[in-house]
């Protein structure tokens, strides 16, 4: 969905309220020239999302230069590609990692070099289960893991990534049943480590943008549909919001999971309805997106 373009008031204060990283990114005017690629090049997936689908509709999608002579030195959202079970069977490369693609990972690109310091890739990233596209992004984002399946292989590759330095968002899956199976992926990639609920006053909630609540962040549809009556969950055992961390031995955490909320279409869907962005898009999306990153990234 394309972006929001009335007069935001949160965004005009987030430009006072960002601290710098310049000490972790070379801020450096550049002509326009295009990071390089470390995800997948299967041919499924073009490497710039605004190529997706079939009619350009994601085409005018703003872009922006990036250091001519450094153009690696950026932060790139990746997103992870992961199979699925359906019915019982694994759907390879298949399933729900695609929700909200690419709307969100380009309209939260763009916020976030628009709204900070942070040098940002126009060209968001899709990458696989593998060391060696991985390696390259210190902070991935995976979706709607409800039905995920996982090979011992892939989950030794996740736990490897994580523990060498590597973050991993999790986001936009509800109720119990969706739960239990992640719970069964998180065993194993991590058979002996437990995830920790965080409290409101821990510091990814207050980063950057201090936040009074632990949002719960409804898809559009649903917040539209439970506006009158100011509900929230998209299911019956979906009624409160969970941000549950896991850490390393050295107390970093190296991923954060977002469950019975979905901050992904508060970005996706920033433009669809003035009301939806103002509440949730604005107020709770951006933020603890950016909340979000600059954590992974300073610690």
């Amino acid at each position: 969905m394309a972006l929001f373009t009335g007069h935001p008031v949160l965004f005009m204060k987030i430009r006072l309220a960002i601290i710098s990283l310049s000490v972790l990114v070379c801020c450096m005017a550049g002509q326009e020239t295009s990071p390089t690629n470390f995800g997948v090049k299967d041919g499924s997936m073009p490497e710039d999302p605004r190529q997706a689908g079939r009619s350009g509709q994601f085409i005018d999608f703003p872009t922006w230069p990036v250091s001519k002579e450094l153009p690696n030195d950026v932060f790139t959202f990746a997103r992870l590609r992961y199979s699925s079970e359906d019915g019982g069977r694994r759907r390879n490369g298949g399933g729900n990692w695609t929700t909200d693609y690419p709307d969100a990972d380009l309209n939260f690109s763009f916020r976030l070099q628009q709204l900070t310091s942070l040098q940002v890739n126009p060209q968001a990233a899709i990458v696989d289960i593998q060391a060696e596209q991985m390696r390259h992004y210190p902070f991935i984002y995976m979706i709607e893991p409800g039905h995920i399946a996982l090979t011992e292989v892939e989950a030794r590759v996740m736990r490897d990534y994580m523990m060498n330095g590597g973050f991993i968002m999790v986001d936009d899956f509800w109720g119990e049943e969706e739960w239990e199976t992640f719970q069964l992926a998180l065993k194993q990639i991590f058979p002996d480590r437990g995830f920790q609920e965080l409290p409101l006053d821990h510091e990814i909630f207050r980063m950057v943008f201090p936040l009074k609540v632990k949002p719960q962040i409804p898809s559009v549809g649903h917040a539209m549909a439970g506006r009158a009556q100011g509900i929230t969950a998209e299911r019956f055992d979906a009624q409160t919001p969970h941000y549950r961390a896991i850490f390393d031995d050295k107390k970093r955490m190296i991923m954060l999971i977002c469950h019975n909320t979905d901050l992904g279409d508060g970005w996706e869907e920033e433009g669809t309805d003035p009301w939806y962005f103002r509440e949730f898009s604005e107020k709770y999306a951006y933020p603890l997106g950016i909340n979000i990153v600059f954590y992974a990234l300073t610690h």
